[in-house]
């Protein structure tokens, strides 16, 4: 192929605690993202789960009065090393948000291949880059022969595939993704989770959902957040999904999978 997929990748952060201004909102989160594994990030609103993901491809940084302290590795480099590109982190570690954000002047073939003429970075045959990375979205079939219409002409759930096909245009080794179903109806989002389990093949997933049977059908560990009383958010509890969900240590957690608060 062409086009050659990169490798999956093991992301670690050690003690990463985050400020905006002076409100400490996450204080030493140290979690192991391991190759090929899907990783869902839950809680209730507000306790820094999102902010935590930003922080692992140096999105947060761009936030104005953002701060961090403590480490992230990629691989066992630190992206927030000396001499690390952040761009260069954010092609390797791709994200997807919340709601679909296709370019709304471009059409879908412009849309994928976007990123790549935005970072300067070589195409080769553009053609097949963008099937296979259509195809990888689960998205091919519905737009192969249509691919110079405009991105939104396209329906919001395959707007959120075309985002991620985008995204895995880049050839990410990482992918995180912020909430991808929560606009989205349950048809969309039975696709994007089937998406989700066929690429976990190749990269490795961070998914924040507020969505509990989400977690544990596309997951293989999660990791609970939980902020209290004007405290900063922290990881509650963090093993295999089916220890959180069905064998949880904290009282905490119980209640929360269980949905007696959040």
């Amino acid at each position: 192929m062409a086009n050659e997929l990169a490798t999956a990748s093991t992301l670690h952060t050690e003690d990463v605690s985050v400020w905006f201004g002076d409100r400490q909102v996450l204080d030493k989160v140290s979690l192991t993202f391991p190759a090929n594994q899907v990783t869902a990030l839950i809680g209730p609103s507000g306790c820094g789960k999102s902010t935590f993901l930003r922080t692992l491809n140096r999105m947060h940084e761009l936030i104005p009065g953002a701060g961090l302290a403590g480490a992230v590795y990629l691989d066992g480099k630190d992206i927030y090393g000396e001499n690390v590109d952040a761009v260069d982190v954010r092609i390797n570690i791709g994200m997807v948000f919340q709601k679909p954000n296709p370019f709304p002047t471009m059409s879908i073939k412009e849309n994928i291949l976007s990123g790549l003429k935005l970072s300067g970075r070589k195409i080769g045959d553009s053609e097949e880059l963008v099937e296979t990375s259509l195809r990888r979205a689960s998205i091919w079939n519905e737009v192969k022969d249509r691919l110079d219409d405009q991105a939104l002409s396209l329906s919001g759930g395959q707007q959120q595939r075309l985002c991620i096909a985008r995204s895995l245009a880049m050839n990410p080794q990482v992918l995180l993704m912020d909430e991808p179903c929560s606009a989205l109806d349950p048809g969309s989002t039975r696709r994007i989770e089937e998406t989700i389990e066929e690429l976990s093949d190749s990269m490795t997933i961070v998914i924040v959902t507020h969505n509990m049977q989400q977690a544990q059908r596309v997951s293989h560990q999660t990791a609970f957040f939980l902020a209290d009383d004007n405290t900063p958010g922290g990881v509650v509890e963090f093993g295999s999904t089916e220890d959180v969900f069905n064998r949880p240590v904290d009282a905490r957690t119980n209640d929360y999978v269980n949905g007696h608060f959040g």
